[in-house]
Protein backbone atom coordinates (compact mmCIF):
# COMPACT_ATOMS: atom_id res chain seq x y z
CA UNK A 1 0.00 0.00 0.00
CA UNK A 2 1.25 3.24 -0.75
CA UNK A 3 2.14 5.53 2.00
CA UNK A 4 -0.05 8.81 2.18
CA UNK A 5 2.17 12.14 1.87
CA UNK A 6 1.49 14.88 4.90
CA UNK A 7 -0.02 18.12 3.87
CA UNK A 8 2.84 20.92 4.14
CA UNK A 9 3.37 22.08 7.59
CA UNK A 10 2.09 25.55 8.79
CA UNK A 11 4.09 28.05 8.60
CA UNK A 12 5.24 29.44 12.02
CA UNK A 13 3.67 33.08 13.52
CA UNK A 14 7.20 34.15 12.79
CA UNK A 15 7.10 34.04 8.59
CA UNK A 16 4.61 36.43 8.61
CA UNK A 17 5.11 38.31 11.44
CA UNK A 18 1.50 39.22 12.11
CA UNK A 19 -0.79 38.30 15.31
CA UNK A 20 -4.51 39.85 16.01
CA UNK A 21 -5.41 39.99 19.62
CA UNK A 22 -8.85 40.18 20.94
CA UNK A 23 -8.88 41.43 24.73
CA UNK A 24 -12.09 42.12 26.73
CA UNK A 25 -12.77 45.33 28.24
CA UNK A 26 -14.33 44.14 30.92
CA UNK A 27 -12.03 43.84 34.19
CA UNK A 28 -10.14 46.40 32.57
CA UNK A 29 -7.56 46.97 34.63
CA UNK A 30 -6.58 43.37 34.57
CA UNK A 31 -6.83 42.76 31.23
CA UNK A 32 -4.88 46.00 30.58
CA UNK A 33 -1.96 44.44 32.34
CA UNK A 34 -2.15 40.97 30.61
CA UNK A 35 -2.48 42.99 27.15
CA UNK A 36 0.54 45.45 28.06
CA UNK A 37 2.72 42.45 28.67
CA UNK A 38 1.54 40.37 25.47
CA UNK A 39 2.37 42.66 23.48
CA UNK A 40 6.10 43.52 25.50
CA UNK A 41 6.48 39.67 24.83
CA UNK A 42 5.47 39.43 21.20
CA UNK A 43 7.69 42.28 20.22
CA UNK A 44 10.62 41.30 22.18
CA UNK A 45 10.58 37.24 21.03
CA UNK A 46 9.55 38.34 17.16
CA UNK A 47 11.26 41.50 16.32
CA UNK A 48 9.32 43.27 13.60
CA UNK A 49 5.95 41.52 14.58
CA UNK A 50 2.39 43.44 13.79
CA UNK A 51 0.15 43.35 16.41
CA UNK A 52 -3.36 44.17 15.78
CA UNK A 53 -5.53 44.65 18.95
CA UNK A 54 -9.35 44.44 18.75
CA UNK A 55 -11.53 44.93 22.15
CA UNK A 56 -14.96 44.09 22.92
CA UNK A 57 -16.95 44.39 25.87
CA UNK A 58 -16.61 41.19 27.68
CA UNK A 59 -15.52 37.68 27.94
CA UNK A 60 -18.76 36.63 26.35
CA UNK A 61 -17.96 38.69 23.04
CA UNK A 62 -14.49 37.24 22.54
CA UNK A 63 -15.55 34.51 20.13
CA UNK A 64 -17.70 36.33 17.90
CA UNK A 65 -14.62 38.47 17.41
CA UNK A 66 -12.66 35.83 16.70
CA UNK A 67 -14.65 34.32 14.93
CA UNK A 68 -15.35 37.55 12.39
CA UNK A 69 -11.13 37.80 12.12
CA UNK A 70 -10.89 34.17 10.98
CA UNK A 71 -13.53 34.43 8.85
CA UNK A 72 -11.93 36.97 6.44
CA UNK A 73 -10.90 36.72 2.98
CA UNK A 74 -8.38 39.19 3.43
CA UNK A 75 -5.96 40.02 6.22
CA UNK A 76 -6.64 36.85 8.08
CA UNK A 77 -4.11 36.61 11.20
CA UNK A 78 -1.96 34.14 11.41
CA UNK A 79 -3.17 33.62 14.80
CA UNK A 80 -5.34 34.92 17.58
CA UNK A 81 -4.47 35.76 21.15
CA UNK A 82 -7.35 36.20 23.46
CA UNK A 83 -7.31 37.91 26.66
CA UNK A 84 -10.07 37.98 29.48
CA UNK A 85 -10.62 37.57 33.25
CA UNK A 86 -13.73 36.32 34.27
CA UNK A 87 -13.95 36.47 38.51
CA UNK A 88 -16.39 33.68 39.78
CA UNK A 89 -19.16 35.40 42.21
CA UNK A 90 -21.37 33.70 44.28
CA UNK A 91 -23.21 32.02 41.19
CA UNK A 92 -22.71 29.85 38.61
CA UNK A 93 -22.65 32.49 35.76
CA UNK A 94 -19.04 32.95 35.46
CA UNK A 95 -18.85 29.11 34.97
CA UNK A 96 -20.99 29.61 32.14
CA UNK A 97 -19.22 32.17 30.75
CA UNK A 98 -15.94 30.55 31.04
CA UNK A 99 -16.93 27.27 29.51
CA UNK A 100 -19.28 29.04 26.57
CA UNK A 101 -15.83 30.98 25.52
CA UNK A 102 -13.62 27.94 25.86
CA UNK A 103 -15.66 25.76 23.59
CA UNK A 104 -16.47 28.33 21.28
CA UNK A 105 -12.66 29.12 20.67
CA UNK A 106 -12.02 25.59 20.58
CA UNK A 107 -14.46 25.10 17.47
CA UNK A 108 -12.96 28.12 16.22
CA UNK A 109 -9.48 27.09 15.85
CA UNK A 110 -11.01 23.45 14.80
CA UNK A 111 -13.15 24.74 11.81
CA UNK A 112 -10.48 27.72 10.58
CA UNK A 113 -7.58 26.17 11.16
CA UNK A 114 -5.74 29.24 12.63
CA UNK A 115 -4.06 29.44 16.21
CA UNK A 116 -6.68 30.27 18.80
CA UNK A 117 -4.57 30.90 21.79
CA UNK A 118 -7.09 31.16 25.04
CA UNK A 119 -5.96 33.69 28.00
CA UNK A 120 -9.35 34.29 29.04
CA UNK A 121 -8.47 33.01 32.96
CA UNK A 122 -11.48 32.04 35.12
CA UNK A 123 -10.02 33.24 38.88
CA UNK A 124 -12.22 33.28 42.10
CA UNK A 125 -11.00 36.00 43.44
CA UNK A 126 -10.07 40.10 42.74
CA UNK A 127 -6.97 38.92 44.98
CA UNK A 128 -5.90 36.08 42.79
CA UNK A 129 -6.38 38.04 39.29
CA UNK A 130 -4.02 40.55 40.53
CA UNK A 131 -1.91 38.21 41.83
CA UNK A 132 -2.00 36.39 38.30
CA UNK A 133 -2.21 39.57 36.17
CA UNK A 134 -0.55 42.25 37.59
Amino acid sequence: MPSKTLPPRPRSIAAKKTISIVASLYNEDLVNSLLDSTVHGLRTLIPGITVNIYRVPGAFEIPVAVARLTRRKLKRPEAVLCLGVILRGKTKHADHIGHSVTQSLAQIAITSGIPVIHEVLLLETKAQAKARCL
